[in-house]
C-alpha cells in the first residue's frame, strides 16, 4: 500500500504534496513502483497532530481521488475517520475505508461501510492522534490489541460488512512506546487466527530511529528490515511511503527463499 498524504503536517512528507496535482503525480509513481493499492489521506494522525474540518479534508482529497480513480488500475483507499468525507471519496472512485478508529469514531461509518460494500482496514489505536503517546500502557500488548481487533472485527460482520472485506491493523505507533511496536512485531504471528488479512504500517516511524539509537536516521532501510520481517511471518499488506525501495527488497527475498 502507498502512501498519498495530502496533507501539510504528516510526520514523514507533511506539505509534499498539498497541491492536487502533485499527489496525483506522487501516486503515479508509486503504481510505477509497483504499488498493489494506494491509500490518500487529507488528515495528518501524527502524535500530537490537531483535527481537520470535514470541508478542509474534503478539499484536499476529493480531487486527488476522482484523478486517479480515472488513470490507474489498482485499489484507491481513503485514509479518514469521517463518514461524509468516505462516502465522497467512494463517490469519487474510492474502494476502501482505512480508519484508524476502527470504524468507531464516527457513528455513521460502519452503516456507510455496509450501505457501500467498500473494503474496510481496521486499526488499533489507543486515545486520539493529539493525545496517544502520552504514556500508553498495557498489561499484554499483543493480545489487548488482538482481542480489540477481533471484537471490531465481529461488530463490523454483525452490522453486515461481508468478512472478506476486513482488514486488520495493529496500528504501529498508534499509542505504543518503541518497546510495545516491537512486541506488536515479533508475535504478529498470533493475529492470523482473526482469519482476515492483515495490514502492518511500519514505514519511517520513530521506533525506528529509537531502535537505531539515532532519532535523525534516514528510516527507509529500517522500514526495509521491518517488511521482510513481517513477510517472513506471512502480513498479507505493508503501508509505506517508498514503495520502489520496499517492492524490490520484497521480490528478492521471496526470489532467495526468503519466504520458504
Amino acid at each position: 500500500m502507498g502512501v498519498v498524504n495530502v496533507t501539510p503536517d504528516s510526520f514523514s512528507d507533511g506539505g509534499c504534496f498539498m497541491d492536487p496535482m502533485a499527489a496525483v503525480d506522487h501516486a503515479l509513481r508509486l503504481v510505477d513502483a509497483g504499488a498493489d493499492l494506494v491509500d490518500v489521506g487529507g488528515e495528518s494522525t501524527r502524535p500530537g497532530a490537531a483535527p481537520v474540518g470535514a470541508d478542509e479534508e474534503l478539499r484536499r482529497v476529493v480531487p486527488v481521488v476522482q484523478q486517479l480513480a480515472a488513470r490507474i488500475d489498482v485499489p484507491i483507499s481513503i485514509d479518514t475517520s469521517k463518514a461524509v468525507v468516505a462516502r465522497e471519496a467512494i463517490a469519487a472512485g474510492a474502494e476502501a475505508i482505512n480508519d484508524v478508529t476502527g470504524l468507531a469514531g464516527d457513528s455513521e461509518m460502519m452503516s456507510l461501510a455496509v450501505e457501500m460494500g467498500v473494503g474496510v482496514v481496521v486499526m488499533h489505536m489507543r486515545g486520539t492522534p493529539r493525545s496517544m503517546q502520552a504514556a500508553p500502557t498495557y498489561d499484554n500488548v499483543a493480545a489487548e490489541v488482538r482481542d480489540y481487533l477481533a471484537g471490531r472485527r465481529d461488530a463490523l460482520v454483525a452490522a453486515g460488512v461481508r468478512r472478506e472485506r476486513i482488514c486488520l491493523d495493529p496500528g504501529i505507533g498508534f499509542g505504543k512506546t518503541t518497546e510495545h511496536n516491537l512486541e506488536l512485531l515479533a508475535r504478529i504471528d498470533a493475529f492470523h487466527s482473526l482469519g482476515c488479512p492483515l495490514l502492518v504500517g511500519p514505514s519511517r516511524k520513530a521506533f525506528i530511529g529509537q531502535v537505531l539509537g539515532d532519532s535523525r536516521a534516514e528510516r527507509t532501510a529500517g522500514t526495509i528490515g521491518v517488511a521482510l520481517a513481517l513477510a517472513r511471518r506471512g502480513v498479507q499488506l505493508v503501508r509505506v511511503h517508498d514503495v520502489g525501495q520496499v517492492r524490490q527488497a520484497l521480490v528478492l527475498f521471496e526470489a532467495s527463499g526468503g519466504l520458504e
